[in-house]
């Protein structure tokens, strides 16, 4: 029986876990340069409405909804890093607190805080708590949908509640695509658990599916973006297993905690029947939307990486909960201590094992080794009004030095770019039109160039190779991370 004082205490427990989510989110996210995903978020939410929309009808119209808000956003605050990154970081505050609302709803005040902590530090919310994509935004919709549908179950609801879900999961969609599978879930869940209501939530789920068909229409036409994965080892035993929602250190003590949760919760189904449908409703969370996904990438097309399954991190977080208070029940049936207090310590521990990857997650290199931020404050400090630029273009579009353009656009203000054929603003696709560097001539150049290349062996490129030909000789070379600047001069 669910008592004030109850209530009362899973309300703190989500306060709690909200917070320290969204302090975990902001703590360093100004610190990692911009990569190459969050340069496409920026580049696009930088437009104009019509250059937008025109862009959305050619590429990366599932990420529309995301980039109309950001555009507002930026609008607002500027596109620092610490600004385009702090929607993620609310988010991230939004689904720890969910997660912890979630698991009080069916286990207590005390699994709630230690699920919702859980999930406030889990590495794969440190990842996306600090990144200017839709991951974090899109998970906590999806924590918070879930919430709203164990609600409509437990009692009657008015309709306007459910219209409310459906028009909830049609937004996820809008988000991320992939939170579709959030209903494959769902679906699965009503079926198995509450038979009853599998009518009105498939009614429901179905107006859902209407909703969110245009934005599945659009992904169709637009699959050939992910085309890149073929090329791309993605799908490995270490990625699925442990960097999906882990890192290498926490991933097998996760694994373990997680199947020992779902074994106890499955066990004690009898006496405790609410835990065992929250092990039910969050093993097909972590499971389904996985081998969905690795099906697809084999049978249809590849659309496997990590990130696109970061949704199903409260699902992770809840299942680890389970797990460390299972192992404090069993604990303390064979020692003389108090399992809260046995519980209390794993955690602890648990928690402080998750500390280093967030400290990671908040170096100057920790997106992709990205280095742009340094490059852009070298280039400004040293460069000359009128020097020109060569960009290397040998690296794919997301890695491109040109990027550095982009994403810090007040570094190279007044430098040339010779290259450069039309800006992404006044393109229908993502990136700028460029010519080829050896194409390029000493009249292009002028008396300065830098040369901006990624990787190494920068002296030998065929960039510094063609401007030798044409007379220039390399008068000083820098090495950042990834990236190396020469200055040459004829």
């Amino acid at each position: 029986m669910r008592t004030s004082t109850d209530r009362a205490r899973r309300r703190r427990a989500a306060l709690i876990a909200g917070v320290v989510g969204l302090a975990a989110g902001i703590a360093g996210s100004w610190i990692p340069s911009f990569w190459g995903d969050e340069a496409a978020s920026v580049m696009s939410a930088s437009r104009t409405w019509p250059e937008l929309w025109r862009m959305l009808q050619v590429v990366d119209g599932v990420h529309g909804a995301y980039y109309a808000f950001l555009h507002l956003w930026i609008g607002l605050f500027g596109a620092s890093e610490f600004s385009v990154r702090l929607p993620s970081a609310i988010a991230a505050g939004l689904l720890a607190a969910g997660t912890a609302v979630l698991a009080g709803r069916l286990g207590g005040p005390r699994l709630a805080l230690t699920a919702g902590l859980v999930a406030a530090l889990l590495p794969r919310t440190a990842v996306m708590a600090a990144e200017a994509r839709s991951y974090a935004i899109g998970t906590a919709i999806a924590v918070w949908l879930t919430v709203l549908l164990l609600a409509l179950l437990e009692r009657r609801r008015t309709p306007w509640l459910w219209a409310a879900y459906a028009v909830g999961a049609a937004a996820a969609v809008y988000v991320f695509l992939y939170l579709a599978l959030l209903l494959v879930v769902h679906g699965v869940f009503v079926l198995l658990a509450h038979r009853a209501r599998m009518r009105i939530w498939a009614g429901w789920a179905a107006g859902a599916a209407v909703l969110a068909a245009p934005i599945a229409l659009l992904a169709a036409a637009e699959r050939n973006q992910i085309g890149f994965l073929a090329h791309r080892d993605y799908i490995t035993l270490q990625n699925v297993l442990a960097l999906q929602w882990f890192d290498p250190v926490t991933a097998w003590p996760c694994g373990a905690l997680i199947a020992i949760g779902a074994v106890a919760a499955w066990r004690a189904r009898r006496l405790s029947p609410d835990r065992a449908r929250l092990a039910l409703l969050t093993a097909l969370w972590l499971l389904l939307p996985t081998a969905a996904i690795l099906l697809a990438s084999v049978t249809i097309a590849p659309m496997y990486t990590v990130r696109y399954l970061s949704f199903c991190t409260p699902a992770a977080a809840v299942l680890v909960a389970l797990g460390v208070h299972a192992t404090a029940a069993w604990a303390a049936a064979r020692a003389p201590v108090r399992a809260p207090l046995v519980s209390t310590a794993l955690l602890a521990v648990l928690l402080a094992a998750f500390v280093p990857n967030l400290v990671v997650q908040r170096t100057p290199y920790a997106k992709d080794g990205s280095d742009w931020r340094e490059a852009a404050a070298y280039l400004s400090a040293r460069a000359q009004p009128g020097d020109a630029v060569v960009y290397d273009a040998r690296p794919k579009d997301s890695e491109a030095p040109r990027l550095i353009a982009a994403v810090y656009p007040s570094a190279v203000a007044g430098l040339r770019d010779p290259a450069l054929i039309s800006a992404y603003r006044g393109r229908a696709g993502l990136w700028d039109r460029t010519r080829s560097n050896t194409a390029l001539t000493a009249a292009d150049l002028g008396g300065a160039a830098w040369v901006v290349e990624r990787g190494p062996a920068a002296a030998a490129s065929p960039d510094v190779r063609h401007l030798e030909t044409l007379g220039y000789r390399i008068r000083s070379e820098h090495r950042i991370n990834v990236t190396t600047i020469l200055r040459m001069t004829r």
